[in-house]
């Protein structure tokens, strides 16, 4: 309820009381004023909630100070000190003691200094012990005060008092009913006037002399006092001395970081700064620091007073931070190496020391004093360590020579050897002293001691020419390297290779960039992996290279013979295409249960193609015949080193190896020792080596120098395009079929429908057929277009495979693998429940529409905004037409649709307006089924269903007895 009329006059004041228990504080109160304008005895005190009821004589800095000293209403103080509800006078008088004031006190006198910042001008009054808040008008000086502390000793004792001057006089404070409002900092409410000082005063300093002259010290308690209280006086505040000495120092400064390693195993740094005689620690908070002399014989005492430049410390202890240093703990001023792991000696020490060798130049560049206190035997060089080598090339390897500078001392790099590849950090000195061979050696150099086979001399076989260009790289000293060698690493230099006369068909410049390499590789007896990204043509490039070695063989009267190894599913895309790229090329399909097993029947063809599955029942047969080129497709295949695959292949012999994946890295790194020993036997070392030494270092350690260090021995040998890389080269959309070969359960099957629907149809009269049978002949093909999809979409009990279904995951798991978006498109929305299943099981995350999905703008939301999100499965119907979907790069089509057109529409919800990247389009056609049919019939068909054909029904319509007599066939 309202004391105040707001309608007549009244004004805010604020008013300094005294709490009988928590001290001095400060009140707003409204008060009403008379007619004469003078204070009445009406008034309330106001907090936040009633302000707007007198918004009409308060502006924001009222605001701001009500809202603060509502913090400091007796209620909201013990909410801070009790959980429990509770009355004031009860709090009080129970539970209130010097403990909760020591805690509450600091926190009011910080809240009530900042109000009185605040208030300045504004009306201040004290607040009569009745609580009528205009007892006094009181006023904040313009100005701060000074406070002198004054010593005098004599024989006897020593008198301390403070003396206050403001605005050059000084002022009388002593028994004059002087009050501390504050404590920290100091506010002293004097004669109606608020003083606050230019120093950091505690007001705890001051009120022993609110009514007392002096504080005397004896004789015999005054050098702990002098220690403990005036050393720390002298450092804060203006002192005026008689009977001791005060001197104060301003040096020039210099910094010192010492190495401490002590003898219990702790290992840190310490940063002090030496100014004249006297060395400081760094993170002090005092400008001024004191020491304190006594002369005894003197019977005097000396203030040493070193002025310090604290912004100069703290940037040069910031200067160590960005280096790398840290506080080792937080309550001193060790530092430290920055790391997320737990350390200790050695490991620390030799952390520390690495850091100091590293930035050692640097550090005495900018006045670092470089010491080490150790408190046992062990004595580590700080010093600079450097490393000059020097690679001659012989005809089969490399020759280095290496020296290495710890300090003043030159040692052979040879000499080192077991440490380097044992992991051993500390290499004793001549002198004693030990030398820390830097951390980032044991990565930059252990290949060159481990591939090398002797320990008197670093020698390396020249298939190891990616450890030579990553020293190059690295503008190692005296690196000299044969200028044909160096092309491996620059590929763009290749010379240009001849293409073959009987080629069909026109590389783009990437592809004829791999065929060179492809050639360069074969001039050097090197095997390489052609990596390029999917779409990009690996095939293409591939059969161009065997299509001009047996033209450069046929010149010669000779006949090579080249194996390529691939997944069952790829063998008719490999055919297709030969057939329509090297038609020349004699190609032998070694597949099947009639199968020949005499290697004499290989030399009558250029290209002999089998699959991983066959090679592993035919190992010995393959094994007796000395292939020209082996090529495996699909190369991650091998990539478990203890499969029979792995072993299978690796024991087949040729006179060159090719390797070509999208993905030789699938799941691991650990994928590429098996592909590229298969390549270059003994490139990464035996597989225990190469598991220990880059597999758990890069997966698990998250180690960027070994994954460098890894790539710079690989890189020479494998060839990887993008899309992104080559989009120059590609046409905006780029369409390839991929062959479905059935699984045997389901050819078995789809023979049999088609029989049924064959004899039922075919026993018609052709005119009946196209005018009364064009639903049951709808239904025939349906069906049979479902098995060469998925027996499962028409029998739920089918257990079998689907050629298929199996040929589309695989491709998907490549795509998905280099973090493309997929659209996936079926007229069957039982196909799409298919993959649904598989990806749940997967917990493969996508979106789904079809025509009974509700929500659909969530589901295109989900696919275009969620990046854990890749793929979209879609029926023909629900999202052939109205979506833009330009987020994804790649469409994959699961079954051929009558109508082309229909198929065109739903490739462009990727390939439109807006889309940035090149949109692959993969057809998937079941081999020897009516999907191969109607791919030829959409053909023939072209310009009818460009024009008229809308639905299944209609493409139905068109079709001739003789194409229906085909489809059947």
């Amino acid at each position: 309820m309202l004391r105040i009329d707001p309608q007549k006059p009244h004004t805010l004041v604020y008013s300094l009381c005294q709490h009988e228990f928590l001290g001095y504080l400060i009140e707003p109160h409204i008060v009403q004023l008379n007619p004469n304008g003078e204070f009445s005895l009406t008034y309330q005190r106001i907090f936040s909630h009633t302000a707007q009821e007198y918004a009409s004589i308060l502006d924001q800095d009222d605001l701001k100070i009500i809202k603060l000293l509502d913090e400091l209403e007796q209620h909201e103080l013990i909410k801070k000190m009790h959980k429990k509800i509770i009355r004031p006078r009860e709090f009080f008088s129970k539970i209130f003691d010097k403990k909760l004031y020591d805690y509450i006190r600091p926190k009011i006198d910080r809240k009530l200094v900042h109000v009185l910042k605040l208030i300045h001008q504004k009306p201040l009054y004290l607040m009569s012990k009745e609580g009528w808040p205009v007892e006094e008008r009181l006023t904040i000086a313009q100005e701060p005060a000074s406070v002198l502390f004054h010593f005098r000793r004599n024989d006897e004792e020593t008198r301390y008092f403070p003396t206050i001057k403001f605005q050059g006089m000084r002022i009388d404070f002593m028994y004059k009913n002087a009050q501390i409002i504050s404590n920290d900092p100091a506010w002293m409410l004097l004669e109606g006037v608020l003083y606050y000082f230019d120093q950091d005063l505690d007001g705890k300093k001051l009120s022993p002399f609110l009514n007392k002259r002096y504080i005397s010290i004896p004789r015999n308690t005054e050098y702990n006092y002098f220690d403990r209280f005036v050393r720390t006086l002298i450092a804060k505040h203006h002192v005026y001395a008689e009977g001791f000495a005060i001197k104060t120092y301003q040096h020039e400064a210099s910094p010192i970081l010492k190495f401490v390693h002590t003898a219990d195993g702790d290992a840190f740094a310490q940063l002090q700064f030496k100014y004249g005689p006297y060395v400081f620690d760094a993170g002090t908070e005092h400008k001024v620091t004191v020491r304190m002399d006594y002369s005894e014989a003197e019977d005097l005492y000396t203030f040493h007073r070193v002025k310090r430049s604290l912004q100069w410390e703290e940037k040069l202890l910031q200067e160590l931070f960005e280096l790398g240093l840290c506080k080792a703990d937080p309550l001193f001023n060790n530092l430290s190496i920055k790391t997320s792991a737990d350390t200790s000696s050695p490991l620390n020490a030799h952390l520390l020391i690495n850091w100091i060798n590293v930035n050692h130049d640097l550090l005495l560049h900018k006045g670092y004093h470089l010491e080490q206190q150790t408190e046992n035997q062990k004595r580590y060089l700080l010093g600079n360590t450097k490393i000059d080598l020097q690679i001659n090339e012989g005809n089969d390897w490399f020759d280095i020579h290496a020296l290495v500078r710890f300090g003043a001392y030159e040692i052979p790099f040879i000499a080192l050897r077991d440490h380097i590849l044992h992991q051993k950090r500390e290499f004793t000195l001549p002198s004693g002293e030990i030398a820390l061979i830097p951390e980032a050696w044991f990565t930059q150099f252990h290949n060159l001691f481990y591939f090398s086979p002797s320990k008197t001399q670093i020698q390396l076989q020249k298939h190891h020419i990616g450890l030579i260009d990553d020293l190059s790289e690295r503008n190692m000293q005296g690196l000299t390297i044969e200028r044909k060698l160096q092309r491996l690493h620059t590929f763009e230099q290749i010379r240009e290779a001849v293409l073959p006369i009987h080629f069909k068909g026109e590389l783009r410049s990437y592809q004829k960039a791999g065929y060179n390499w492809f050639h360069f590789l074969k001039d050097y007896r090197f095997g390489g992996c052609l990596a390029d990204d999917m779409g990009l043509g690996k095939t293409v490039q591939t059969l161009a290279l065997l299509q001009k070695e047996q033209e450069d063989f046929q010149e010669r009267g000779q006949k090579p013979t080249s194996l390529i190894i691939m997944p069952t599913s790829l063998i008719y895309n490999w055919q297709s295409e030969a057939a329509k790229f090297a038609p020349h090329l004699k190609i032998l399909i070694h597949t099947g249960s009639n199968r020949s097993k005499d290697t004499r029947l290989f030399e009558h063809y250029d290209l002999v193609i089998t699959t991983y599955g066959i090679i592993r029942i035919d190992e010995e047969l393959f094994q007796q015949y000395y292939f020209h080129y082996i090529i495996l497709d699909e190369s991650q295949n091998i990539k478990n080193p203890s499969s029979k695959s792995f072993k299978a292949v690796r024991a087949l012999k040729s006179q060159h190896k090719l390797i070509l994946s999208g993905t030789p890295v699938e799941n691991s790194v650990s994928d590429l020792w098996s592909q590229m020993s298969f390549l270059n036997p003994g490139l990464l070392g035996s597989h225990a080596h190469f598991l220990a030494d880059y597999v758990v270092p890069i997966e698990k350690k998250k180690d960027e120098e070994k994954a460098r260090k890894l790539q710079a021995i690989i890189k020479p040998f494998i060839l990887r395009r993008t899309k992104d890389q080559v989009a120059k080269e590609l046409p905006p959309k780029s369409e390839q079929i991929f062959f479905c070969k059935m699984s045997d359960e389901q050819a078995t099957l789809y023979e049999k429908v088609k029989s049924e629907y064959r004899n039922v149809l075919l026993e018609q009269a052709i005119d009946e057929l196209m005018t009364k049978s064009q639903i049951q002949l709808l239904q025939g093909l349906t069906k049979l277009r479902q098995l060469a999809n998925h027996p499962l979409m028409i029998d739920e009990a089918y257990e079998g495979d689907s050629g298929k279904f199996e040929n589309v995951v695989h491709t998907l798991e490549n795509v998905l693998s280099r973090g493309h978006k997929v659209l996936i498109f079926s007229q069957f929305v039982k196909q799409l429940d298919i993959f649904r299943k598989y990806f749940d099981q997967q917990k493969i995350k996508y979106a789904y529409l079809d025509g009974a999905t509700r929500n659909r703008e969530d589901m295109v939301n989900l696919f275009r905004k969620n990046q854990d999100v890749k793929l979209f499965l879609i029926s023909i119907k629900a999202g052939g037409v109205g979506l833009n979907l330009i987020e994804a790069d790649y469409v994959f089509i699961l079954d051929p649709w009558w109508n082309p057109a229909v198929e065109q529409q739903a490739i462009d919800r990727s390939h439109r307006i807006g889309q940035t990247k090149n949109v692959f389009i993969y057809k998937f056609i079941t081999k020897d089924s009516v999907e191969e049919k109607i791919l030829a019939l959409q053909q023939k068909k072209k310009t009818i269903a460009n024009q008229l054909i809308t639905t299944e029904e209609s493409f139905v319509k068109s079709l001739s007895a003789d194409d229906i007599k085909e489809l059947l066939a």
